[in-house]
């Protein structure tokens, strides 16, 4: 009787060391899941934090943009423009050549950097992003870049959701304006090809030249231009990916949800 009652207590406390071990383990791999899943949601989170703060320094550049542009136009462009008209009066009165001369010559540089100073408020107060599709904005690029005559940019779109939001279609310009810049700055390129296209439900920006191409290993650490067109991409939930090869010429694809 005493043997079985001590092979009953064995048993038990067989099991229950089992049963305690067994929490051991569940209570430790509950302890690794939860803790995985507090740090991803933290990542998330901080995620979002920065997506938000580079969408809130985007909204003030482009307000300050256009109260410095305002500024211009109202303040400085109008003291020119006073400045002008007293040098005129001037002119008028005073009837020595000599000194007529450098009035007019002064006048003539006030009257330039009028013109100068109305093309960069019309630039920083420009609503052109606001009020025009992307594949305009990007066909006025191309126009402009053609008309250099240097090399030949070819656009095609195929877009049938076009994107409406102010940050989408500023980013994918100044991408576009990047890549064509440092194609023909570095790459001494003939032609580009620019296509908007869309697939499995996101759009495509793909752009290809036909220079020199480069090292990309070489670049990760110097290529500022392209870290940024990196970082705009980002900015947007994008997908960023750039190809090349030496004399195989450079392409680039940024994906991006609809």
């Amino acid at each position: 009787m005493g043997e079985t009652s001590f092979k009953i207590m064995l048993i038990i406390f067989n099991v229950i060391f089992i049963a305690f071990i067994g929490a051991i383990v569940v209570f430790i791999r509950e302890y690794h899941r939860k803790k995985k899943a507090h740090i991803k949601q933290m990542e998330t989170i901080d995620i979002l934090h920065k997506k938000e703060l580079l969408k809130t320094q985007m909204e003030i550049q482009v307000q300050t943009m256009k109260s410095i542009g305002r500024e211009i136009h109202d303040n400085v462009g109008q003291k020119l423009t006073l400045s002008s008209l007293y040098l005129q009066q001037l002119t008028f009165e005073n009837k020595a050549p000599q000194i007529n001369d450098s009035i007019a010559n002064i006048n003539t540089i006030i009257n330039e950097s009028l013109d100068e100073l109305r093309l960069l408020s019309k630039s920083l107060m420009d609503d052109t992003i606001d009020n025009n599709s992307i594949s305009d904005l990007i066909e006025n690029e191309c126009r402009k870049a053609n008309n250099l005559k240097k090399y030949r940019v070819r656009f095609k779109n195929n877009l049938e959701h076009i994107p409406e939001l102010y940050k989408v279609k500023s980013i994918l310009l100044r991408i576009t304006q990047e890549f064509i810049q440092n194609s023909v700055k570095h790459a001494n390129c003939k032609n580009i090809d620019i296509s908007l296209y869309e697939n499995e439900g996101k759009l495509h920006l793909k752009l290809q030249d036909d220079g020199k191409g480069f090292n990309i290993e070489n670049l990760k650490t110097n290529g500022i231009g392209i870290k940024n067109m990196k970082k705009r991409t980002e900015m947007i939930n994008g997908i960023f990916k750039l190809e090349s090869n030496i004399k195989n010429g450079t392409e680039l694809t940024v994906v991006i949800p609809i």
